[in-house]
């Protein structure tokens, strides 16, 4: 794998899998470039809610909007320049504000593999 740099309009974005909401993802880097980490972006339109427990361990940096990230114990609200760390196995939901949300992601091991 060589050097790279990606910007926002690199990605296509597509519906979260397994989400009716209006929640979008793209990878710029996964599996299928053998690389040991998935690197992409995601969009949430506003008000929107993902629950799910994460497969992988994922890191969420918000580029804009903001969004509220809870667990059984925890709510935690970030917004441009912030970092949400999401560890595998850890139950989620994640809640887009009224301005939706931009981010970029890494997550290792592959988010897609690990769900099978």
């Amino acid at each position: 794998m060589k050097l790279q740099k990606f910007a926002l309009a690199d990605v296509t974005l597509e519906r979260s899998p397994g989400s009716d909401a209006e929640i979008y993802a793209g990878n710029l880097v996964d599996e299928r470039h053998g690389g040991p980490v998935t690197i992409g972006y995601g969009r949430y339109a506003p008000d929107q809610t993902l629950t799910e427990t994460m497969a992988v361990d994922d890191i969420m940096i918000l580029l804009a909007g903001r969004l509220s990230v809870s667990t059984g114990a925890e709510t935690v609200e970030a917004g441009p320049g912030e970092i949400v760390y999401m560890p595998k196995g850890e139950a989620v939901t994640i809640r887009s504000h009224e301005e939706g949300a931009v981010t970029a992601y890494v997550t290792y091991p592959h988010w897609r593999s690990a769900r099978g």
